[in-house]
């Protein structure tokens, strides 16, 4: 990409030269991400005129944040969505399936057991749990948003993995809080 040709209207996908999907080649990303910066990076432009510098710091923004998009897998899936015109509800539509509901429940639990016993085994046993329950739901959305095109339910996992995402800062507060 040339710099005169970069342009604010493209989608995080386009910028990147990327396929809009859920699945991405990350080392593309990454690649890509480092060869925009070298374009984009505002030292480039400290000697332009103000208003240039200016638009030079919007593009160096704009490439950092879809750059943090698109390599985090609940916030490709969010933008994804929007950009189908899916409101994930995130804010408002916290029903779940019960089991899931018990499940988050009895992880909590267990996470507060761990930190007051001081029990870092525990506490990395959840962790690895956790993880593969994320990737679990994470391959599910795959699916849903890449094959089946099936935007409702993939909003549903994206809540789901919002539970997940609150479950391993909790758990990253335990460890903090058992190293004090």
């Amino acid at each position: 990409m040339q710099l005169a040709s970069f342009d604010f209207q493209q989608n995080h996908f386009q910028l990147f030269g990327l396929a809009q999907s859920y699945r991405i080649d990350m080392p593309r990303l990454e690649q890509q991400y480092r060869a925009l910066q070298a374009l984009v990076h505002p030292d480039k432009s400290a000697h332009l005129p103000d208003a240039e510098q200016r638009v030079a710091m919007q593009r160096a923004t704009l490439v950092n944040e879809a750059y943090r998009t698109l390599r985090s897998p609940i916030r490709r899936a969010r933008y994804l969505l929007s950009l189908h015109g899916v409101d994930i509800q995130e804010e408002n539509n916290t029903v779940m399936p019960q089991d899931f509901l018990m499940a988050q429940m009895e992880w909590r639990e267990a996470v507060v057991e761990a930190q007051q016993a001081r029990d870092a085994t525990a506490l990395g046993q959840l962790e690895t749990r956790m993880e593969h329950e994320t990737r679990e739901l994470e391959a599910q959305l795959a699916v849903k948003i890449d094959a089946e095109k099936d935007y409702a339910a993939a909003a549903g996992l994206v809540r789901k993995l919002r539970f997940m995402e609150k479950l391993a800062e909790e758990i990253h507060a335990a460890y903090d809080a058992m190293d004090t």
